[in-house]
């Protein structure tokens, strides 16, 4: 008698439209980073107290829950730091986390200190610039406040802005402790709904807020779901040609590829021309720096 053949089994077919691979496990995170926050900010630095610039967007609104969680209310300041061309729904937002949290918020507006520059010396500036002007100047004063307080300024870029490039170098990212740079805006959504960030702050199309009408995914031309799942597996080392054959489409993948390579001199410190064998950042490297 003979046996009888062996049945083939085909694995599942990948699909490209599935965000399995960007799933987290939302306690879990949510413990850890609250445990990350008190070791850099309190065990590591020295400090009681936080200070971050709430926008009235999920990634701050994010930021100031995992703070209240890590510190206590009581010890976290929220700054908004609203323009003349700012939305009075960011404001309402940043003011509906800041009473849910009972947290210290204050509005410092930026309009004056910004103005005084652009009409002055710069009066037919650009949007774009306009923008890096007004981030750069809410990063002045969050340090500034951040002294004032004797508060450790804290970041609220997430991982896909980060790869992308979208953020205002010397500005976004100056912060010295980051609790959200290593989530993907999808990951941030999830973890966001864990916490009880208000659905209205959630589910509203992320904006930086800087230009009047502009969201993210409108200066992308790609959504932050199908962005993240590209980017995912190009981190993984997939090349574009096998996220082609994988499904994702070619042009998805081109726009993806191309921010996150032209942007990756916004990830490290300014490159310093090496004159010795102790130059700070490339060889004078603490262990928690390798």
């Amino acid at each position: 008698m003979k046996n009888a053949p062996l049945p083939v089994i085909e694995p599942p077919k990948f699909d490209p439209r599935s965000d399995a691979p960007l799933q987290i496990n939302a306690p879990l995170v949510a413990d850890w980073l609250v445990r990350f926050l008190q070791e850099e900010v309190t065990l590591r630095r020295g400090f009681q107290n936080v200070v971050l610039g709430l926008s009235g967007g999920v990634d701050s609104s994010l930021v100031a829950y995992l703070c209240a969680k890590a510190f206590g209310p009581e010890h976290v300041y929220g700054i908004r730091m609203p323009y003349k061309l700012s939305s009075q729904e960011s404001l309402d937002h940043a003011q509906l986390v800041a009473d849910d949290l009972k947290i210290h918020c204050h509005t410092i507006e930026i309009t004056g200190a910004v103005d005084g520059y652009l009409e002055s010396f710069e009066p037919d500036v650009s949007p774009a610039r306009r923008g890096n002007v007004c981030a750069r100047t809410r990063m002045l004063i969050l340090f500034d406040q951040s002294a004032k307080l004797n508060a450790l300024p804290i970041g609220t870029g997430n991982k896909s802005e980060r790869l992308f490039g979208y953020f205002t170098w010397h500005a976004d990212d100056s912060p010295p402790v980051n609790p959200l740079g290593d989530l993907f805006k999808t990951q941030v959504w999830q973890l966001a709904h864990y916490m009880g960030v208000p659905k209205v702050i959630v589910e509203k199309p992320a904006s930086a807020d800087l230009i009047v009408g502009q969201t993210d995914e409108g200066d992308f031309g790609i959504s932050y779901p199908r962005a993240d799942r590209i980017l995912h597996f190009l981190l993984q080392g997939y090349a574009p040609k096998r996220l082609e054959t994988m499904g994702f489409l070619t042009e998805e993948v081109a726009l993806v590829k191309k921010r996150l390579d032209s942007t990756h001199w916004k990830r490290h410190l300014p490159t310093t021309a090496m004159l010795s064998t102790t130059a700070i950042g490339e060889y004078y490297l603490r262990p928690v720096d390798y």
